[in-house]
């Protein structure tokens, strides 16, 4: 029998090991993917889950959406729209388990992130978002 914790780390191990191999050419998308990873946690305790994956949403990018689809299969959750949808829509104790059950997993694919995909945080302090200073407003 695993632990929840093992089967989170399993699958952003996972996760991340592929989007280094199948983007081992784009450095770029490697590192959006690895900075919102980094990123993502600070914003969700920020501005809340709904707000949090609202804006990266909103953004647009392929690698950063990769990451919300990778957050719910992580979550048990079919995509990154439902895991949104939920977000928004659940009640207050299923949305505060969600919240916690998408930190917990986000602790993992920013490990692996800076270990498998070498991000930094500084190299997320230097893609530094106009738009997240207002997020909370």
């Amino acid at each position: 029998m695993t632990t929840l914790q093992q089967n989170l780390a399993k699958q952003a191990y996972s996760h991340v090991s592929a989007v280094k191999s199948e983007h081992k050419d784009n450095k770029t998308f490697q590192q959006k993917y690895g900075t919102m990873a980094l990123k993502l946690p600070i914003l969700i305790r920020t501005a809340g889950l709904a707000q949090a994956l609202a804006f990266v949403q909103a953004r647009g990018s392929e690698a950063q959406n990769l990451l919300l689809e990778h957050l719910a299969v992580a979550a048990g959750i079919q995509g990154g729209d439902e895991l949104a949808r939920q977000s928004r829509e659940e009640e207050l104790d299923a949305y505060i388990y969600l919240t916690n059950l998408v930190l917990a997993a986000l602790v993992w694919y920013k490990r692996f992130s800076e270990s498998v995909l070498k991000v930094s945080a500084a190299d997320a302090d230097a893609e530094t978002e106009p738009a997240a200073a207002g997020i909370a407003d």
